[in-house]
């Protein structure tokens, strides 16, 4: 079977179609894996593409954000905040820079001491928030001008943190994509076992079909039509019902959940409508293979 045969595939032969069962455990089995599998393959989609948009968001977040710890005696820091602030006004690529009020920060270790944190008898930093501009600081220079006019202040500009995470994402991203190759895979081994199932059940059927002037391209089209269109058909009922759970699933809103981010945005959602197609390709495919083995086999 080559190109050729594929406009006699969707044309199909409703003589040529009898050949196969329309019903039985193989018509019930390539329905059911080909929706198992495509509402498996779109919660990968999802993931796939809910890592990228997270990895894309933390990347600009960290990226033009940065933290000074004020370490210094409680009586020198309210002094070394003021100068840490005077050079961040002078150094080029700093948009904004602010210290944090006492009420920020007890809101910020909160979920770790609790809310009733006396901050004014406890050697907590001051913390000083810098957003930088669409260019950036340089890290270095900044320190060195720290070190010599603020000794009490430490520059984290979130390289440590920003790497590992972006990191993760990446390779969340990769497991998702990953994830969806193999379930595509499950897909032709499944039709593949079917088809030869279908095939040796029809073994009497075919050697008649030969006696009578058939052909074995003839035979095969009708198995390879019937199976190709059965995924396709069970691919579609998957997709559908796993972009309404999707759907359905809470998105989180705007804020940094990844758990709830899980999903599709804008031209993402026509992603999974593709999956009905490459299934319908890959059981096509995988059904010529066992028809052209099978019948060989058969005498």
């Amino acid at each position: 079977m080559g190109i050729r045969s594929i406009p006699a595939l969707l044309k199909g032969d409703r003589q040529a179609d009898r050949v196969v069962p329309p019903s039985g455990f193989t018509a019930q089995l390539t329905l059911f894996t080909s929706a198992a599998m495509a509402f498996l393959a779109v919660f990968a989609l999802a993931l796939s593409l809910a890592s990228g948009r997270l990895a894309a968001r933390w990347g600009e977040e960290l990226a033009q954000t940065a933290t000074i710890r004020i370490v210094a005696p409680l009586d020198q820091r309210a002094m070394q905040t003021a100068a840490a602030l005077r050079v961040l006004e002078t150094t080029p690529g700093v948009a904004e820079a602010r210290a944090l009020t006492d009420a920020e920060q007890q809101a910020l270790l909160a979920p770790w001491f609790g809310q009733d944190l006396p901050l004014d008898t406890l050697p907590v930093p001051r913390l000083i928030e810098i957003t930088s501009e669409t260019e950036g600081f340089a890290p270095i220079g900044l320190r060195l001008r720290l070190t010599a006019e603020v000794p009490g202040a430490i520059l984290d500009d979130h390289g440590r943190w920003r790497a590992p995470l972006l990191a993760a994402a990446q390779r969340l991203r990769l497991l998702g994509w990953g994830a969806a190759v193999l379930i595509l895979a499950a897909v032709a081994a499944m039709v593949t076992l079917a088809a030869n199932a279908a095939l040796a059940a029809n073994a009497q059927v075919i050697r008649v079909l030969r006696l009578v002037g058939a052909t074995d391209s003839y035979i095969a089209q009708a198995f390879v039509r019937r199976f190709t269109w059965r995924a396709f058909a069970g691919s579609v009922a998957g997709v559908v019902i796993g972009l309404l759970a999707v759907w359905l699933m809470p998105t989180g809103g705007d804020g940094p959940g990844f758990l709830t981010g899980i999903g599709f945005e804008g031209a993402g959602w026509l992603v999974p409508l593709l999956l009905p197609f490459i299934s319908g390709a890959i059981a096509l495919v995988a059904t010529a293979y066992a028809a052209g083995r099978a019948l060989r086999t058969i005498s």
